[in-house]
């Protein structure tokens, strides 16, 4: 399997998803955007429920929590994701996700899986299991409203905001709702 090619598939099927939705992409225009024939996007993903369930594979790539003082939490969970979406926000499989998570149920209990298994234990080991119980939602809820509204809806205010802006208008709150 060329990793390469699988790369592109993944990619144009990532942009499709979340430009069109589940419903509205097909396995023909994926793979045109890929610039292959649409048959190697069935060899290498079988459906295209499956490609689209290896599109909205994500790793949230959080750093050691637990290694970053507790007054440097809020801070350094806002630049991690800011810095992971300003890279490329039209391949990030968590984009995708967002955006196809409004219309499409098997989109969003994967959204719910990555926070429930990726951003709830980051959290645990950071500020301890009952604090990480209370502030997992309202924390996913902060940073998914971020992503939704600087990246998807690019909402003039807030897509203007340089990233160390964003980094500091939203440490304040986080924190809050860290040490509620």
């Amino acid at each position: 399997m060329s990793s390469q090619t699988k790369a592109a598939i993944l990619r144009a099927a990532r942009e499709r998803f979340a430009a069109q939705g589940y419903e509205r992409t097909t396995i023909r225009a994926v793979a045109a955007d890929a610039g292959i024939d649409p048959s190697m996007v069935m060899r290498y993903f079988g459906s295209k429920e499956k490609l689209f369930d290896a599109a909205l594979e994500v790793d949230l790539r959080l750093p050691d929590l637990a290694a970053v003082a507790e007054p440097e939490l809020p801070g350094a969970l806002v630049r991690h994701f800011v810095e992971r979406w300003e890279g490329d926000p039209a391949d990030d499989a968590l984009l995708v996700l967002l955006r196809s998570a409004v219309t499409n149920e098997r989109a969003a209990e994967r959204m719910r899986a990555v926070f429930a298994e990726q951003v709830a234990p980051a959290l645990a080991a950071a500020v301890g299991v009952e604090r990480a119980a209370r502030a997992a939602g309202p924390v996913a809820a902060q940073l998914l409203g971020l992503a939704l509204t600087r990246y998807l809806l690019r909402l003039p205010p807030v897509a203007a905001l340089t990233p160390d802006a964003v980094v500091a208008a939203l440490t304040p709150p986080l924190r809050a709702t860290l040490t509620a």
